[in-house]
């Protein structure tokens, strides 16, 4: 068996020296808007209910029966996946840079798919409560399926330390667990289109595109780094681009949202 090319192109001008850096800045801008959504958002809150089943004595049947489980707080929780990510940077910049360098001359990162499997899932939940995605069990289930997406990406860098040939196993189960979730957010948001006056807010139409678009292309920059396709030759090129995407996707979603209704009034 032959051994397997090194994923660092050593032509290019990156080097882990800068990508230290910029987790380091990426962590900090992360950090400020995270701190920014706790301190100026207002008290907005949505409501999570179960659906248990009670039955109805004078029918004689079963019927759900929704009751308030828990009012989660909007602001401190678009904090908390710009906070996840914050830490995360922050970790790979300071105690976790050597094993962060470690992973990636084998063309991984583990911790990557570890914060996305957080931040990603809890954006995914949150925009699954602006569209009227509000059951308990819905919500678990959209943030553990987005969550399973994210550790086949671990699996897909660690299985392919091991082959010659890229297997791509590990990239369509995380699609296939990663589709589920949108194809839910759409049911709802076209059902809430289509209900009359119940509608959602404007900046919600914006959301839901732009987030799908972004989540996508996630997906693409894992396709370009295995496909070596241009600059996606050099695996760091690729962490780059992974790193870009994560704090855009993060920063549209918190700005939408915070214009959209956690502003103060």
């Amino acid at each position: 068996m032959t051994a397997k090319r090194s994923p660092i192109n050593k032509t290019t001008d990156l080097s882990f020296a800068k990508l230290r850096r910029f987790n380091g800045i990426m962590g900090f801008l992360h950090l400020i808007q995270g701190v920014f959504m706790i301190l100026v958002s207002n008290d907005t809150t949505y409501s999570i209910f179960t659906n248990y089943l009670n039955f109805d004595v004078a029918t004689l049947s079963l019927s759900p029966n929704a009751e308030l489980f828990y009012e989660l707080p909007f602001g401190p929780a678009v904090a908390g996946f710009l906070l996840i990510s914050a830490v995360a940077h922050f970790y790979l910049a300071t105690i976790g840079y050597d094993r962060y360098v470690a992973n990636l001359k084998k063309g991984m990162n583990p911790v990557r798919f570890y914060e996305y499997a957080l931040s990603s899932s809890l954006m995914i939940v949150l925009i699954g409560l602006l569209i009227g995605i509000w059951d308990l069990g819905a919500i678990i289930l959209l943030f553990t399926l987005n969550a399973t997406m994210n550790l086949f990406g671990i699996m897909m860098e660690l299985h392919n330390q091991h082959t010659n040939k890229t297997d791509w196993s590990a990239f369509i189960y995380g699609c296939i667990a990663g589709f589920v979730p949108w194809v839910v957010i759409t049911l709802y948001f076209v059902g809430a289109v289509n209900s009359g006056d119940a509608k959602p807010p404007d900046f919600v139409y914006v959301i839901v595109p732009t987030l799908f678009v972004f989540f996508n292309i996630f997906a693409i920059n894992m396709v370009l780094q295995y496909k070596k396709v241009g600059r996606w030759r050099d695996y760091l090129y690729g962490e780059y681009v992974y790193i870009i995407l994560s704090l855009t996707a993060k920063s549209v979603l918190c700005w939408l949202i915070w214009t959209g209704t956690l502003a103060p009034v």
